[in-house]
């Protein structure tokens, strides 16, 4: 594939996750963290008018002068914008006007790639297909966030990112103690919180090679899981007291029966699948009631050929800090990642939303402790 017909495809790929909705979805925003759908369209398109076409194409005019404004997410370099929780008010401009603005953008990026194409400006547009990848898991989030939080549970699409049954035995697999090298060998696209490649000593461990079920999450519920702090971190028992939290997200008891929604709509949990949707504080509580604890960014990745990874993004203990050697980036692009190392829990390996070829074992990916409408789960380490 070249780099412009990878463009075209990533660029599809978002357009496509968005042809089940219809025109109402896609302004709403039921929540600080989340993003409407149409923000999402137009945030990766301003992505490559910002950085690539007023870069390099000469001649380029802009499509609209308030769209970097209302489009901008955290790039302070780039100039003022709307904040994040004002973004489900913009009505205007109209899901129509945005898909005019992918289509004009999508045009002028094709013609800058019949001309010949500079190392830096071949490295900006990789970074741009990793950004908009991102944003398409993003929006499965958003999406699934926006359907499930409305009263009839509508559904999104049938049969879209299945699970398959967990193994019932769980074999944990023994890792000797020493010194290892953890991050990215340079091979290949990594994003800049990757690097530098170092050397980590770690203790013995055993790591699960399964993923937690929902039927051993629910034993954990039924335990009283939710209500014995002795489990928690002080902060997490903040959170589950302050915002009366019992069950994973989506999950709904209805007449003594759980069920939970999925894309395809409200359903009978499924007890062999793996649990989801879950906070950091949840996941350290069920670690602790099993008598074992999460694994550490630095043991995942030393044990991760192991076991097969990648249905659901695992939260680790290890909170989101720079690699030694860690040079952030000048400019707006520098922006991306360093700005973000504080009050955050790195999740490592990928999940059933996140699109093919992007995920790799040194992938850093983060958020605070009580997101849980990413799709995550639980390995456990003894």
């Amino acid at each position: 594939m070249t780099l412009q017909e990878k463009f075209n495809f990533v660029r599809a790929a978002c357009e496509n996750l968005c042809r089940p909705l219809i025109t109402e979805d896609y302004s709403v925003q039921p929540s600080l963290f989340a993003s409407p759908p149409k923000w999402h369209l137009a945030h990766v398109t301003w992505f490559w008018e910002q950085f690539v076409l007023t870069q390099y194409l000469s001649g380029y005019e802009v499509f609209d002068d308030d769209f970097s404004f209302l489009f901008n997410s955290y790039y302070n370099n780039v100039g003022k914008r709307v904040l994040r929780p004002v973004r489900g008010l913009m009505t205007r401009p109209s899901v129509e006007d945005v898909y005019r603005y992918r289509a004009y953008v999508n045009e002028n990026m094709n013609k800058l790639f019949e001309k010949e194409l500079s190392a830096e400006l071949i490295a900006t547009i990789e970074i741009g297909f990793n950004h908009e990848q991102q944003h398409q898991e993003l929006l499965v989030y958003d999406i699934k966030y926006i359907l499930g939080n409305q009263p009839t549970f509508p559904a999104y699409a049938k049969n879209v990112f299945t699970f398959k049954k967990v193994p019932s035995a769980n074999i944990f697999h023994k890792i000797s103690a020493g010194v290892y090298e953890i991050g990215h060998d340079g091979n290949g696209f990594a994003f800049d919180n990757e690097f530098g490649r170092h050397k980590t000593y770690i203790q013995d461990f055993e790591i699960a090679d399964r993923l937690v079920t929902n039927a051993e999450y629910l034993e954990f519920m039924q335990a009283g899981g939710y209500s014995d702090f002795n489990f928690w971190h002080d902060e997490g028992w903040q959170w589950v007291t302050s915002n009366q939290v019992n069950a994973p997200l989506y999950w709904h008891e209805i007449e003594g029966s759980w069920q939970y929604y999925e894309l395809g709509g409200l359903q009978q949990i499924a007890l062999e699948e793996p649990v989801r949707h879950i906070s950091f504080y949840e996941a350290f509580a069920f670690a602790q009631w099993k008598g074992m604890r999460l694994p550490t960014e630095q043991e995942w990745e030393v044990a991760a050929s192991k076991f097969d990874w990648g249905l659901l993004w695992e939260w680790t203990n290890s909170a989101y800090l720079a690699y030694p050697g860690y040079v952030k980036q000048p400019g707006a692009i520098g922006e991306y990642n360093g700005k973000f190392m504080i009050n955050q829990m790195v999740l490592r390996g990928a999940s059933v939303a996140t699109p093919k070829e992007h995920s790799r074992k040194t992938y850093r990916n983060f958020f605070h402790p009580d997101m849980r409408w990413q799709y995550n789960g639980i390995r456990l380490v003894k």
